[in-house]
């Protein structure tokens, strides 16, 4: 499917409102351009814990495919991001969402919708990464990690999904966790770009176009000057607040 720009009904709006409040509520965002999320805080709120939960429980029996198909992506990327947000909570305080696990818990942590149970995992990687085929997914998903793009202080919405997917890619590949540029001169990148090379037209040539295409000019001329990746980071550390 492909997202198209702008012509999404709102229909959504109050589909997505306790998620969108949750957000505004905890989400800091910080002067170095990094959102981080009050995990603590959420957690010792009753009314808006039960808030997201419930959130959550009404997609049990919600049939998405009956939304547009930019209501749809926004959909499950904010039940992803809700759905993260709930576990992280549940296990609050923890350092990394990844802490228990060797590799994390992406494939153990369940969500029904519309009566079928489906895994973080298989949210992104089946329904999100293969329906769409849109590297933005990258942007709209956030894993509790420092090093991810940005939770956003407001949920995603199909009517302004477009330009709100483009201002997210902005924010990250224009920040030091997306694009550093090294002494010598080359790129110094997020290993998300690695992790998904194929989604960013399988190489790393691929990858500096899609970088270039929300570059600033004077990090685009930085870019452009040695088009080469040398190092790639991620920072696992739970995106809390300071």
């Amino acid at each position: 499917m492909t997202l198209a720009a702008g012509n999404a009904a709102a229909d959504d709006t109050d589909l997505h409102a306790a998620w969108d409040e949750i957000l505004g509520t905890y989400v800091v965002e910080g002067e170095d351009g990094v959102n981080r999320f009050d995990y603590g805080a959420l957690k010792a709120s009753t009314a808006d814990s039960a808030k997201l939960d419930d959130y959550l429980t009404s997609f049990s029996d919600f049939d998405i495919e009956t939304l547009d198909e930019n209501e749809q992506f926004a959909a499950y990327s904010n039940i992803y991001n809700a759905l993260t947000v709930q576990y992280i909570v549940g296990r609050y305080p923890t350092k990394s969402i990844r802490s228990g696990y060797i590799v994390g818990p992406w494939k153990r942590v369940f969500t029904e919708i519309n009566g079928e149970e489906v895994s973080l995992d298989h949210i992104e990687h089946e329904i999100l990464r293969v329906e769409w085929d849109d590297p933005r997914v990258h942007y709209a998903v956030n894993c509790a990690a420092y090093s991810c793009p940005n939770l956003q202080a407001d949920a995603w919405f199909g009517e302004t999904l477009d330009e709100d997917l483009d201002r997210a890619a902005r924010a990250y590949v224009n920040d030091p966790r997306g694009v550093t540029i090294r002494n010598n001169g080359t790129l110094q990148v997020s290993t998300i770009y690695k992790w998904f090379r194929e989604d960013f037209g399988g190489s790393n040539d691929g990858v500096i176009d899609h970088l270039l295409q929300y570059a600033e000019p004077e990090l685009a001329t930085q870019i452009q000057a040695k088009r080469r990746i040398t190092k790639h980071e991620y920072d696992w550390d739970l995106n809390d607040v300071e």
